[in-house]
């Protein structure tokens, strides 16, 4: 595994879309319920209901997004004889929307940190090459994509679904079609961590590999907590859009006003 540091590309305007995309997902991290406590390490039985009892409310699960089956008892965050306590659900879930929601959902440090480093790494050029708005539109569907892909891959899975990977997958899958030559530094480890500056088509061609690796023809890791087929899911996705704006096609004009921010002056290389 490589773990990318910089890319030398510079970009014409300010990332504002990546930038909130963080901050959003950083500000919900930290205010799931029960996360703070498994943080910490010392999880208590009721930290933990109320987080399975969240993420029952706001994942995406495979089963309700293919089968449209919702739950009769879920867990009601309170603990009870050493377990948690079930009953009817107080809210109505749409399991579409549960597909946005789940993308600002991080199920621990690792897992978020991993996901904002590659988004901050390469979501920034090609928000600067589709436009913000663009930019915004791409990643929501990308994680559609792959959480969609995914469910139909294991349409009979309760288990939640969770994380911005699949979206940002599409963001990784984008960068290749339209900077396949662009410079990446990355740490490899060997012994120690080795940095090295590599084209981005072989940094990116070998995590998605990896993906396909990992998978081994089944939705998730041994461990059963990475869903590896909604990465690659969302990698496809993400190069069949950017498609249209290989290199040849000249970026989207960038229009005025608040939304779209300001034209900011191009990076220099370092």
């Amino acid at each position: 595994m490589v773990i990318p540091v910089h890319d030398v590309n510079p970009v014409r305007r300010t990332p504002v879309v990546t930038y909130a995309l963080i901050g959003v997902n950083v500000f919900v991290f930290f205010f799931m319920p029960g996360l703070s406590g498994s943080v910490a390490g010392d999880s208590t039985l009721v930290q933990t209901c109320n987080l399975h009892a969240f993420l029952e409310q706001y994942a995406a699960v495979p089963t309700e997004l293919i089968h449209h089956q919702l739950p009769q008892l879920v867990p009601t965050g309170d603990a009870r004889d050493g377990g948690c306590v079930l009953g009817p659900p107080g809210y109505d879930k749409s399991p579409a929307l549960s597909v946005l929601t789940a993308m600002f959902l991080h199920g621990g440090w690792l897992h978020l940190l991993g996901n904002m480093l590659f988004l901050l790494i390469f979501g920034n050029n090609i928000e600067d090459r589709m436009g913000h708005l663009r930019f915004a539109l791409f990643y929501v569907a990308c994680g559609y994509a792959a959480s969609y892909g995914f469910a139909l891959l294991n349409a009979d899975s309760t288990d939640p679904l969770i994380g911005a990977s699949g979206a940002i997958a599409g963001v990784l899958g984008a960068y290749l079609v339209l900077y396949p030559k662009a410079r990446v530094w990355v740490l490899v480890p060997f012994l120690i961590f080795l940095p090295l500056r590599l084209p981005a088509w072989l940094v990116l061609g070998f995590w998605f590999v990896l993906q396909a690796v990992y998978s081994s023809g089944e939705g998730v890791s041994e461990a059963g907590t990475v869903a590896y087929a909604a990465h690659i899911v969302g990698f496809l996705a993400g190069m069949l859009l950017a498609w249209p704006l290989k290199p040849g096609t000249p970026p989207p004009p960038e229009p005025g006003g608040l939304l779209f921010g300001r034209r900011a002056r191009p990076r220099p290389t370092w």
